[in-house]
């Protein structure tokens, strides 16, 4: 299995980025497509951005296609999440996790097929 950790949260202005990285330990790294979820204050869990095995296919939610870019570095065992233009609706704490869903191609969205889950790091957006 793999345990990944986040990092690069924070507290920024609306328009600003933020880069998050999520470093993961254990197995192969590229073994895993990789995702990124937010949890809203009294809001369930979303899907923002996933990554597939190959780094090759890539996904978004709506609310962040075009702002957002998720992207993994395998010789470093990282997944970013680079967001630009950030908007107050974007506050939220952020989690990656990691699937084995699928083959080296998929990218995988539902909450369910993600099995090892960060801790999450906050990220909160001032207007």
């Amino acid at each position: 299995q793999v345990q990944p950790v986040e990092s690069g949260g924070g507290l920024v202005q609306a328009g600003d980025s933020l880069r998050l990285s999520c470093v993961t330990s254990g197995r192969t790294f590229s073994n895993y497509a990789m995702g990124w979820f937010r949890q809203a204050p009294g809001k369930e869990r979303q899907f923002v951005a996933g990554i597939s095995r190959s780094g090759d296919n890539t996904y978004y939610a709506q609310s962040v296609k075009d702002r957002f870019t998720i992207s993994r570095d395998n010789a470093k065992n990282t997944v970013y999440l680079q967001m630009n233009r950030l908007k107050p609706e974007d506050t939220a704490v952020y989690y990656c996790a990691a699937s084995t869903s699928g083959n080296y191609y998929y990218v995988p969205r539902g909450e369910y097929q993600f099995h090892y889950w960060g801790q999450g790091t906050q990220v909160t957006v001032s207007s």
